[in-house]
């Protein structure tokens, strides 16, 4: 097994969530850290049936044993989730190299949308006082949520240690959004002032990222419970190519949230980073270093562009 490396990045509330006080253009102040999102980017060959999400699952479970960390599998149902997810870039990749994301998700169920397209728009850095200031609220009259998290990945190159992102996110259906062209760059930076900044002229336009539309099928696994009051829901992704059905990754994912500094005590969070060391480790022939899903993406005919990840 391979040897065990520390990260020089530790995860400490601390280090997380202190932020420089600050205000963005209309007084409002800096959106804080408010999830905290483990994620482990899982090799795709060995995803040929539904019953793979069961067998990573009792692998999350062994795992969270060796740490008395409670892992609750009630009500879950083997039965995958479907849903559609697109990238929307220039051609030449602006946004992402500009560490901007923007994405349509859709679901399904038993073949046909059930719900009003959900739009992501984030801004992705490891600095996260530069992600903090980075105000990402759309101009609309509609609805949206705001999301701050910090994520943290394996490093890039060995197992057993992590390293952070931190992700400013708006979260929108598409509905919310007002009615003209959305494959305008022009007109996205309207919506969302941040971009303004990037178009080169007015006609310019953002297409989906490789012509490819990604096929997501999720599992939910359970609940880990790391301790006071500290839960996580986890699950798992199969990403793979609509059309070619060419399987892409996989991602498990684990995610807590809290509202104060003081929610995240030091004892849970020292488990929450123990267990995830520890998976990489026992899965370790599960794992793909180096990557993201959106990074995949947006590698699939080559000439990969300058990501922040």
């Amino acid at each position: 097994m391979p040897k065990q490396e520390t990260s020089k990045t530790p995860l400490q509330p601390g280090r997380v969530l202190d932020l420089k006080p600050g205000k963005y253009s209309d007084g409002h102040p800096l959106d804080e850290v408010q999830y905290l999102e483990c994620k482990l980017i899982l090799k795709p060959d060995r995803f040929t049936s539904a019953k793979v999400f069961h067998e990573y699952g009792e692998l999350v479970g062994r795992a969270a044993k060796q740490f008395d960390i409670g892992f609750s599998t009630k009500g879950v149902v083997l039965k995958p989730e479907i849903r559609e997810v697109l990238f929307l870039d220039t051609a030449d990749f602006r946004l992402y190299n500009s560490a901007f994301i923007l994405r349509r998700r859709i679901a399904y169920e038993n073949g046909f949308p059930v719900s009003d397209p959900e739009m992501v728009f984030k801004f992705r850095h490891p600095d996260m006082q530069k992600t903090a200031e980075l105000d990402v609220r759309p101009n609309i009259a509609g609805n949206y949520r705001i999301k701050f998290k910090a994520e943290a990945l394996p490093l890039k190159d060995q197992l057993g240690g992590y390293r952070l992102l931190f992700s400013h996110n708006v979260e929108l259906n598409l509905s919310q959004m007002p009615e003209l062209d959305h494959t305008s760059l022009p007109k996205l930076g309207e919506v969302f002032p941040c971009l303004s900044g990037l178009k080169k002229s007015k006609a310019e336009k953002v297409e989906y990222v490789n012509h490819t539309i990604v096929e997501e099928v999720l599992q939910d696994l359970g609940v880990l419970d790391f301790g006071k009051e500290v839960t996580a829901d986890c699950n798992l992704a199969l990403w793979r190519e609509r059309g070619m059905q060419r399987p892409l990754c996989g991602e498990f994912a684990f995610q807590c949230k809290f509202k104060r500094r003081d929610d995240l005590h030091d004892k849970a969070i020292e488990r929450v980073k123990q267990f995830f060391i520890t998976l990489q480790q026992a899965g370790h022939d599960w794992l793909s270093l180096g990557t993201t899903k959106t990074g995949l993406v947006y590698r699939l005919k080559g000439n990969p562009p300058q990501a922040h990840e």
